[in-house]
């Protein structure tokens, strides 16, 4: 069986990633992260920074600090007191994007990004139990609450609604909501999961495929889904049953299945983009994060059902290092391939650091177990 690449994983993380966007993904003329940086890592002069790569890049600094990076406790901080400055209107109310110097291009309330300032804070919190941040994501939980909940059921994804259902930001919501609940052993994180995880089994999830849009009767729009997502659901479910016991193992092994059997390319192993809801493939692009979701879906089974990840984790991880990776910057990656593997994009994405560092970290957080199983 192929070895997985513990030590590579731990290297890239701590020896090239952390260090890399420390001295490369943070503004220093402004303050806050860089939007993207070119191949070569300099600054592309983007004009503007999401709100919900701030938290990302806040998130990934804290994550680092708890995992001993001591660099990480005063990055993240930065990152965190540039949020609440530039980003905050109003208690629990944040801006979508910002100019380089701050100023707020678009005040518009998105699930998506209030997702994201909801797990940065409580990341924030659980390294350094600053009470500024327990507030900022119950307060963000509060206005989320009250002010986005749908008719019937489920949030709207803006203000003010449009009347479409969209999956991807629910997910991110659940997600933030477990690291909260975690973090801060307030109840209402978990009551608003568990509603969510609800959503996914009655609406979201068909038994089959995942939807990503749907009408104001919650009918599907279009046959496009993302083998992606399905992994993140898969993990998302796998954290939601080991903080409450409930099991949801069922519903993690079906939405995985689809994408294990229809998104992945058969030859090289990357996740596509988009099949449709036959499972022909509807783009055969495969970006890097796609492939973080499949290691954090496999590693979710794994802890769930006992599956043996070895075989998908030694793909992807190789695919991973041995394609998006090879011959860059170390810290950097091509984000963007074709169906054939010849790359396609040119700017790395700051947002992406997320997905490959919780990935990386929920492997090497299984690292001894996976080392323990036997030889097959």
């Amino acid at each position: 069986m192929t070895q997985i690449p513990f030590d590579a994983v731990r290297n890239w993380m701590f020896g090239a990633a952390l260090p890399f966007w420390a001295e490369h993904g943070v503004d220093r003329a402004s303050g806050g992260f860089l939007e993207e940086l070119s191949a070569s890592g300099q600054d592309t002069g983007c004009a503007f920074t999401r709100v919900r790569v701030i938290c990302r890049q806040t998130y990934v600094f804290a994550h680092g600090a708890a995992l001993g990076w001591s660099r990480g406790e005063q990055l993240s901080a930065d990152g965190f007191a540039y949020l609440n400055k530039h980003a905050r209107l109003a208690p629990g109310q944040w801006a979508k994007r910002l100019s380089r110097d701050g100023t707020v291009l678009d005040a518009s309330a998105d699930l998506y990004d209030y997702a994201f300032v909801i797990l940065t804070a409580a990341w924030r919190f659980g390294i350094s139990a600053d009470a500024d941040a327990r507030d900022c994501a119950v307060a963000t939980l509060k206005f989320v609450r009250e002010h986005m909940r749908a008719p019937g059921e489920g949030f709207a994804h803006k203000l003010p609604h449009d009347g479409r259902y969209l999956q991807n930001p629910h997910m991110h919501l659940a997600e933030a909501c477990l690291v909260a609940f975690e973090a801060l052993a307030d109840e209402q994180f978990i009551e608003t999961a568990r509603e969510i995880i609800e959503l996914f089994a009655r609406r979201f999830f068909d038994g089959r495929t995942l939807g990503e849009t749907f009408a104001q009767d919650w009918t599907r729009t279009g046959t496009i889904v993302e083998p992606g997502h399905h992994f993140e659901w898969a993990w998302i479910l796998g954290e939601f049953q080991r903080l409450t016991g409930e099991d949801v193992s069922p519903l993690a092994v079906a939405v995985s299945d689809f994408a294990e059997r229809h998104g992945v390319n058969p030859l090289s192993g990357a996740v596509y983009d988009a099949v449709d809801v036959s499972g022909e493939v509807a783009r055969s692009t495969s970006r890097i994060w796609t492939s973080t979701e499949r290691l954090k879906g496999v590693l979710a089974l794994y802890e769930l059902t006992g599956k043996d990840p070895r075989p998908a984790l030694a793909q992807t991880l190789n695919l991973i290092f041995g394609r998006y990776m090879a011959g860059q910057i170390p810290g950097l990656w091509v984000d963007q391939f074709d169906g054939n593997g010849a790359p396609i994009s040119k700017a790395v994405p700051a947002s992406c650091v997320y997905h490959l560092f919780l990935a990386f970290a929920e492997l090497l957080r299984l690292e001894p177990r996976i080392r323990a199983l036997p030889i097959a």
